[in-house]
């Protein structure tokens, strides 16, 4: 897959995303691939994405439309601190968590590129959340180690052989918004209910609307003494015309434009110092690479809410 940046034109007052420098040891918002793939319950070539997502974001400019106009370059210092290798299996994890844990300490934002959902574990570990919010048509509460286990691991398992010291997640701060009918069974949805998730399915943030969806779902998130939340982008959270790339997208989900609303809406809150996106299979995208490209404007969208924290 290749989404042919070397045919991009070159205008000096045009600035492009992407090809932001080597991560130095400060930065308002780091950049970091975490390209898990082996533990994935369906084939995936998600390891290929942090790759592809670079490769995309000079597709787009930096600017904020406001008014007035802001060039994310000129207010932010966006920083790549490259890919973490090999990070799955336990000693995979334990280089995700303490990677992390060192870019968290130094910015106010980690952005981590998957990947399947199996990152969003050690990320939220090594960013030290307090609170998780997901966008995901699933649960994730699976038994195991997988993928589909990444929240009821926040909740229930630490490693053993974690580099730094890590706290579970109190269920009462998890919200997942955009859980689907018929892409779950009753029996994760009785696990989310007898521990106290908060989740809002598809239908009900549609009723309800985004601006005050959001609302509730940092109170809980970041509620307690010195709230750090996490942001788990899902990216088959979408309707599968505008994410064929991820391999559970159904028809029916979320529209592109709802994804970067939701996105920029929830980086805006200063308590959000990570956030991963996942499920995006850059081997498998449609020709015109829509999936990545998505995936590539959720970046600046999470960067667009950086900015507009003040």
């Amino acid at each position: 897959m290749s989404t042919h940046t070397a045919q991009l034109s070159n205008d000096p007052l045009w600035p492009r995303a992407g090809s932001w420098p080597a991560f130095d040891g400060t930065a308002d918002a780091v950049v970091l691939g975490v390209p898990t793939w082996r533990t994935s319950l369906s084939p995936t070539g998600a390891h290929a994405t942090p790759a592809a997502i670079r490769e995309a974001l000079p597709r787009y400019g930096t600017t904020l439309m406001g008014p007035p106009a802001i060039e994310l370059g000129e207010v932010l210092r966006i920083a790549d601190a490259g890919d973490v290798g090999d990070p799955d299996g336990s000693a995979g994890e334990a280089r995700v968590i303490s990677r992390v844990r060192e870019l968290a300490a130094a910015a106010k934002l980690v952005i981590a590129l998957g990947g399947d959902n199996s990152l969003t574990y050690p990320t939220a570990l090594g960013a030290e959340a307090t609170g998780l919010i997901t966008f995901d048509a699933h649960f994730d509460l699976r038994d195991g180690v997988s993928n589909g286990t990444p929240v009821r691991r926040l909740v229930e398992d630490i490693p053993a052989a974690s580099p730094v010291d890590t706290t579970r997640i109190d269920p009462t701060r998890i919200v997942q918004i955009g859980i689907a009918d018929f892409a779950n069974s009753a029996a994760y949805a009785r696990r989310a209910a007898d521990w106290g998730i908060r989740v809002i399915t598809l239908d009900e943030l549609r009723r309800r609307g985004i601006d005050d969806v959001i609302a509730e779902a940092l109170d809980l998130a970041g509620a307690g003494a010195d709230p750090r939340i996490h942001l788990d982008i899902d990216v088959d959270v979408c309707d599968r015309s505008v994410a064929p790339g991820c391999p559970a997208s159904v028809p029916g989900g979320l529209q592109a434009w709802e994804l970067r609303a939701l996105t920029r809406a929830v980086a805006s809150d200063s308590r959000v110092v990570s956030a991963d996106l996942a499920e995006v299979d850059a081997t498998a995208d449609a020709d015109d690479a829509r999936t990545v490209r998505l995936a590539a404007l959720c970046v600046l969208e999470l960067l667009a809410g950086l900015a507009a924290r003040g």
